[in-house]
């Protein structure tokens, strides 16, 4: 434990080390005089020294030991700061890609072999310095990689660099990773990414080629002891076996404008032992693979960037559906992707929600549904992103329908739909997967939008329906002892009497409540109704301490998200987290599920998982709610 002398170590990683959660931390240094005092840091996150913490922790009783895992870690955040955190990371993991590649060199000659570490890895990208100057930094690493292997020691380690900095990396989200490499890279070949990341779906196509696979740890509490730290490396090294699927070699290719991140994503694959080429720089503007071909692209390119290089790129022959708007970025990274993948090749690319339907978009979007380029638009959450799947032409004739999907979170219905539609583009679907003729969508708006194409009840459908319904209904309940009242279906449609949500306020029946300014949701004792929560139905997932001005969710109140998520509480407990409005209801006057039917009709027509939730109903901006004479049971005029 020499090593630890110089480590420092913050609030976060006490309450990993000791198995509590941070509120836990905060609590000993307001409650302990003797509770060791900051060595660095700053007022709001402080640093202590690791001997010091581990002295108090045991004289204290508090059940604490640090693995060799932690060790490293901890050595190697307290030797850089945040900013070049990253880079130590990417450095390590060239040191163990060089001890998987050699490993007899460091165990005959130490720390002397640390000089062919750059010859050995020199299809690692960027021009950054591998050197690592602090040699018992290096040893801890070698012991422990003798221990558990390269590769787990490494996702080890990236997975705590990762969730130390978790909103600055550009992680795709693993179930959708997975959906894109099946659907375009399923049959192996040459994959290629053009904007990596930190390279999420250049794993998934390796894992699904049959290259090992290793996790970083599922809880950030799993480090804690020695035990749980051999636990952690046991199950990663389970997680490498994976069976290939039938088809070609995978090779995998990647770019990324992050130099820090495009070496870390050379390395985790590399250390699986693929076959990989990862090259640092700007896709759009200094392309580092030119002249390859791909029989796959899959892509989680960045959104919204309008200094993307729409002057200098004016006349660049990629773009052969036109050039992307300034503010079209999307469309740039659309037409680089069916430039970089070979004739009859599929790119699997997530787009944001909107770039299915903003105007200065429709040209490329036509132009891409007239050549067959563009296959499929899968709606996978609310608001986005969505997911397009295209196929570069051939020559061979176009389809004439368009896959769209509105999966609403349900991925399970995503592959089967696709499959059914390459096997049979002109064939019918129905449901939340269904085929649109694409002369019907070239339109003056070009609207790919999945939601929009949903099948509605047109008047003399409904009538029609309706009318055979009631047909059915009363041979039913001509068997009941008492007939039930004539039903005639109306014979034209009628406008119904409408309210609004301030008059429902000012009568008393809702009242509009909203979480305190500047609520935290980070840490405390007390559950925290999150918008994420309530977009995803989930038991409240954040944490804030006690205070009198929170407001208490109560089953039956109606809460609502900035997004246009709406949710009916059903369970109490937990406190109503930042941006979101919750409506509480006099129940007996008005009921919260049929409130929850009418948050936000400012927008007609449109689906409602994409409708704005009411604002404050304090002026005239007070949205408008049907009336319907059954109401009169809730006290509505």
């Amino acid at each position: 434990m020499e090593e630890s002398q110089e480590i420092t170590v913050n609030a976060g990683d006490i309450a990993r080390l000791a198995g509590v959660g941070r509120a836990a931390v905060s609590n000993w240094r307001r409650r302990h005089e003797d509770f060791p005092q900051p060595v660095g840091g700053t007022a709001s996150s402080p640093l202590f020294a690791l001997p010091e913490i581990a002295v108090w922790l045991r004289a204290n009783g508090k059940s604490f030991e640090v693995s060799l895992g932690d060790l490293v870690w901890q050595r190697m955040r307290t030797s850089v700061d945040d900013l070049r955190l990253g880079e130590l990371v990417a450095r390590v993991g060239a040191f163990l890609l060089f001890l998987r590649r050699e490993p007899a060199a460091w165990r005959d000659h130490g720390t002397k072999s640390l000089t062919r570490v750059a010859g050995v890895t020199t299809d690692l990208p960027g021009s950054a310095d591998l050197r690592l100057d602090d040699l018992a930094l290096v040893r801890l690493v070698a012991e422990l990689a003798a221990e558990h292997g390269p590769l787990e020691v490494f996702e080890f380690l990236f997975g705590r660099y990762a969730e130390a900095h978790s909103r600055q990396l550009p992680v795709t989200r693993d179930d959708v990773a997975a959906l894109m490499v099946r659907l375009a890279a399923g049959d192996g070949g040459v994959v290629l990414d053009p904007a990596c990341g930190v390279g999420t779906l250049l794993l998934g196509a390796a894992s699904l080629a049959g290259a090992p696979k290793a996790g970083a740890p599922k809880n950030a509490r799993e480090a804690a002891s020695e035990a749980t730290s051999k636990a952690v490396f046991t199950n990663a090294s389970k997680d490498r076996e994976t069976s290939a699927p039938a088809g070609r070699k995978t090779v995998l290719m990647g770019q990324e404008i992050n130099e820090t991140n495009a070496l870390l994503t050379a390395v985790r694959v590399l250390l699986r032992g693929a076959e990989a080429r990862i090259v640092a720089g700007d896709s759009l503007r200094e392309d580092g693979l030119a002249g390859e071909l791909a029989d796959a692209v899959v892509c989680d390119p960045p959104f919204n960037e309008r200094v993307w290089g729409h002057e200098e790129l004016a006349g660049d022959p990629r773009w052969e559906y036109g050039l992307p708007p300034r503010g079209e970025s999307e469309l740039a990274w659309v037409q680089h992707c069916l430039a970089r993948v070979r004739p009859g090749g599929l790119v699997a690319i997530l787009m944001p929600a909107a770039a299915a339907s903003r105007r200065p978009g429709k040209r490329i979007r036509g132009n891409l549904l007239r050549a067959g380029a563009l296959r499929a638009v899968v709606t996978l959450a609310p608001g986005g992103p969505d997911l397009w799947m295209l196929r570069r032409p051939d020559g061979g004739r176009p389809p004439s329908q368009l896959l769209v999907v509105d999966a609403a979170e349900d991925l399970s219905i995503v592959e089967p739909a696709w499959r059914a539609y390459v096997a049979d583009p002109e064939a019918e679907l129905s449901g939340e997967s269904r085929t649109v003729r694409i002369i019907d969508l070239l339109d003056d708006e070009v609207d790919l939008t999945p939601s929009r194409h949903r099948p509605q009840h047109g008047g003399l459908d409904f009538l029609r329906d309706f009318t055979d319904a009631l047909t059915r209904f009363k041979e039913t309940s001509a068997l009941l002892p008492d007939a039930t009242p004539a039903l005639q279906p109306l014979a034209e449609r009628q406008d119904l009497p409408t309210t609004t949500v301030g008059e429902l306020a000012k009568a008393g029946l809702i009242t509009i409540l909203q979480a305190p300014a500047r609520m935290s949701a980070d840490e405390g004792p007390l559950p925290v109704l999150t918008a994420d929560d309530t977009a995803a139905g989930a038991p409240p997932s954040g944490r804030t301490t006690l205070d009198p001005a929170l407001v208490m969710i109560r089953p039956g109140d109606v809460v609502t998200t900035a997004l246009g998520a709406v949710r009916v509480i059903t369970h109490s407990g937990a406190a109503l987290g930042p941006q979101l409005t919750l409506y509480r209801v006099d129940p007996q006057r008005l009921d919260s599920g049929f409130l929850a039917g009418f948050p936000a009709l400012g927008r007609r027509g449109e689906d409602p998982s994409q409708l704005q939730p009411p604002r404050r109903a304090t002026g005239a901006g007070a949205h408008a709610a049907p009336v319907r004479p059954a109401d009169v049971r809730y006290g509505l005029p």
